[in-house]
């Protein structure tokens, strides 16, 4: 398994938290398969981003 990159990086921890949270709970309602874990990564430039295993 590999981790999948969310496209978007966030300025805050908190932007990214959301949608972390939001990929756990809510992707069920989308449709998607919920992801088995996933993660807030800090860049080298200090952006945060998301990452998921499926």
């Amino acid at each position: 398994m590999h981790w999948v990159y969310w496209v978007k990086l966030y300025d805050n921890k908190f932007q990214a938290g959301c949608l972390a949270k939001r990929m756990e709970e809510d992707w069920w309602i989308y449709g998607y398969e919920c992801p088995q874990e996933v993660e807030v990564f800090r860049s080298p430039k200090g952006r945060f981003g998301v990452r998921y295993l499926l």
